[in-house]
C-alpha cells in the first residue's frame, strides 16, 4: 500500500511563493575588459627596455673590466686573489638586492610602479658613474676597495627594485595573449645592454695600451652611464602606471567592507610569505636555474676564457659578443612562440637543454680553438635565451596584483642574490679547488634540473589574465569577441574573475526548485 502524500502546510506554500528567484552568475561584460592604449603600451615598453638597457650595461661594463678593477684596487695581492677579489665585488652587489627586492617591492605595491621604478633608475646611474670618479688603491689605499664595495651595495640595492618592478610594469601593461612577447623585449634589452658594454670595452681595448687601460680609460664606461642614466629616466618619466594598478587601487578604496579591503590591499612581507610561500618557491628555483647559466655566459665567461683557458682579454671579450647579440635577438622570438604553445613547454626546452648541453658546451671550449670555444657559447646561450624570455612573463602571474611587486622583489632577488650573483665566484672557486675547467658544468646542471621540477608545479598562464586583474585585449572588437566566446573560451575562468559566481552558484542550486530542506525524522519508539 502507498503511503499517503503529505500536504504542505500554508507557511511552506508561501515561502516557495514569494521567495526571491536565483540571481544570476556574474558574467564577463566588455566594460570589465580593459583594452589596451597603444600609445602608452609603447612608452611603457621604451621605458623599461631603456632602464634595463642600462641596468645590464652597468653589470656587462664592470664584469668585462673586473680583471683591470682586481689590479687597480688590490695591486699587492696575486693574480688569482685579484681575480676572486674583483668577483667578490661583484657578488656583493647582489647582497644588497634582497632588501633592495623587498624595501621596493612593498613601495612599488602602495605607492606605484612607475615612482619606484624611476628612482630606481636615478640611483643606479648615479652608483655607477661614482665607481667610475673613485680613486684606487694607489691614492686612497684600503679606502679604495672599501668605497668601491660600498658603491656597488648601493647599486645592488637598486638594480632589486628595477627587474622586479619592470617585469611587472610591462606584463601590467600588456595584452594576455602578446604578454610573452612584450615581456621578452626586456631580456631584449637586458642583453643588449650587456653587449653594448662588452662592446664599449673591447673597442678600449682595441685602440688603448694596456698601460692606458690600467692608469685611466677603464673609468670611461662607468663616466658614460650617467647621460645614458638621464635618457632613460627621461623615458620612465613619460608613462602613467599600470591600468592593473589603477584598478586595483580604486577597488580597494571602493571596497563594500573592511575584511574585502583588507583582502585586495597589498600585503606585509611576513603576510605575503604565508599566503604565497608556494608561489614564492617556484619562482625562487626558476630564477636561480636560469639566472645560473646566463650569468656563467655573461660575467663568468670573460674570467673563464682568460683565466682557465688562457685567451687574452680582448678575446675573452670579442668571443662573447656576437653570442650574445645573436641571444639577444632570438628572445623575442622565443618570446612569441610562447604566447602560442605555452610557457611551461619553453621553459621546459630551457631546463631540459641546459643539463644536456652544459658538459658539451665547457667541452668545446676546452678544445682551445676559436670555432669550438664560439660553438661551446653557442651551445650555453641556447638554454638562457628559452629560459630568460619567459620568465618576466610567467613570474608576476604568480602573484595577484595588489601584492606582486613585493612578490617578485622578494623571489626573484633572493635567488640572483645566493645562485645568480655568486655564479661567477663560485664557478672559479670550483675550478681553482678542483683542478678542473670542466667544474662549472656540473654546477648548471645542478641547479636546472631543479628548474625543471620548478616547471613541472608551474601553472600555465599564456593568453590568460592575471591573477586579480580583467582581461586584457588590443582592440574593442576582440573585446566584443572575448565577450561573446567566454563560455567556450579555455584561457578564461570565470568563477575565478568574479569569486561572487561560487557563492552565487550555491545560492542558485540551494533552492532552485522551490524544496524545502528536509525535516528531521523522528526518533523510532522502542
Amino acid at each position: 500500500m502507498s503511503e499517503p502524500v503529505k500536504s504542505e502546510s500554508l507557511w511552506q506554500r508561501l515561502l516557495r511563493r514569494f521567495r526571491p528567484a536565483p540571481t544570476e552568475p556574474r558574467r564577463l561584460t566588455v566594460d570589465d575588459v580593459t583594452v589596451v592604449d597603444r600609445p602608452m603600451l609603447r612608452r611603457a615598453v621604451a621605458g623599461t627596455v631603456v632602464g634595463n638597457v642600462m641596468e645590464w650595461y652597468d653589470i656587462g661594463v664592470y664584469g668585462y673590466l673586473a680583471v683591470i678593477i682586481g689590479r687597480a684596487f688590490l695591486p699587492d695581492a696575486s693574480a688569482g686573489a685579484q681575480s676572486l677579489f674583483s668577483l667578490g665585488v661583484f657578488a656583493v652587489t647582489f647582497v644588497a638586492r634582497p632588501l633592495g627586492g623587498i624595501v621596493l617591492g612593498q613601495l612599488g605595491d602602495r605607492m606605484g610602479r612607475q615612482r619606484v621604478l624611476a628612482f630606481t633608475l636615478i640611483m643606479m646611474a648615479a652608483a655607477t658613474f661614482l665607481i667610475g670618479v673613485l680613486p684606487d688603491f694607489s691614492v686612497i689605499g684600503v679606502w679604495a676597495p672599501i668605497l668601491l664595495i660600498v658603491l656597488k651595495l648601493a647599486q645592488g640595492f637598486s638594480t632589486g627594485g628595477e627587474y622586479a618592478g619592470a617585469t611587472t610594469f610591462i606584463t601590467e601593461y600588456a595584452p594576455d595573449k602578446r604578454r610573452g612577447f612584450y615581456a621578452s623585449l626586456l631580456d631584449l634589452g637586458s642583453y643588449m645592454g650587456f653587449a653594448i658594454g662588452a662592446a664599449f670595452v673591447s673597442i678600449l681595448q682595441l685602440t688603448l695600451s694596456a698601460d692606458v687601460m690600467q692608469g685611466f680609460a677603464w673609468r670611461i664606461p662607468f663616466l658614460v652611464a650617467l647621460p645614458l642614466g638621464l635618457i632613460a629616466i627621461y623615458f620612465r618619466l613619460k608613462i602613467e602606471d599600470t591600468p592593473a594598478f589603477q584598478e586595483a587601487q580604486d577597488a580597494a578604496a571602493h571596497a563594500a567592507d573592511e575584511a574585502q579591503a583588507a583582502a585586495d590591499a597589498p600585503k606585509g612581507v611576513i603576510a605575503l610569505i604565508r599566503a604565497y610561500w608556494r608561489e614564492l618557491l617556484t619562482a625562487f628555483v626558476l630564477v636561480a636555474a636560469a639566472n645560473t647559466v646566463g650569468y656563467a655566459l655573461t660575467s663568468y665567461m670573460p674570467t673563464y676564457l682568460t683565466g682557465t683557458l688562457g685567451y687574452d682579454e680582448v678575446h675573452g671579450t670579442l668571443l662573447t659578443l656576437p653570442v650574445l647579440v645573436a641571444m639577444a635577438l632570438c628572445i623575442p622570438l622565443t618570446g612569441r612562440l610562447s604566447d602560442r604553445i605555452g610557457r611551461k613547454k619553453v621553459l621546459f626546452i630551457g631546463s631540459i637543454s641546459a643539463i644536456v648541453l652544459a658538459v658539451p658546451a665547457f667541452l668545446f671550449m676546452m678544445h682551445g680553438e676559436i670555432w669550438s670555444t664560439v660553438l661551446g657559447l653557442v651551445l650555453l646561450a641556447f638554454p638562457v635565451t628559452f629560459y630568460v624570455a619567459n620568465l618576466a612573463s610567467s613570474l608576476p602571474a604568480l602573484f595577484p596584483t595588489s601584492s606582486r611587486y613585493g612578490g617578485m622583489g622578494i623571489s626573484y632577488n633572493l635567488a640572483v642574490a645566493l645562485f645568480a650573483g655568486t655564479a661567477p665566484v663560485v664557478m672559479e672557486a670550483l675550478v681553482q679547488m678542483t683542478g678542473s675547467s670542466l667544474a662549472p658544468a656540473f654546477y648548471v646542471i645542478g641547479t636546472s634540473i631543479a628548474g625543471f621540477i620548478a616547471v613541472v608545479v608551474l601553472k600555465e598562464s599564456a593568453r590568460r589574465p592575471l591573477p586579480g586583474a580583467m582581461p586584457s585585449v588590443q582592440t574593442e572588437q576582440e573585446a566584443i569577441e572575448l565577450v561573446e566566446g567566454q563560455d567556450d573560451n579555455p584561457d578564461l575562468d570565470l568563477d575565478e574573475l568574479f569569486p561572487e559566481r561560487v557563492e552565487q552558484a550555491a545560492d542558485a542550486s540551494g533552492g532552485a526548485d522551490g524544496a524545502e530542506p528536509a525535516e528531521p525524522a523522528e526518533p523510532e519508539k522502542v
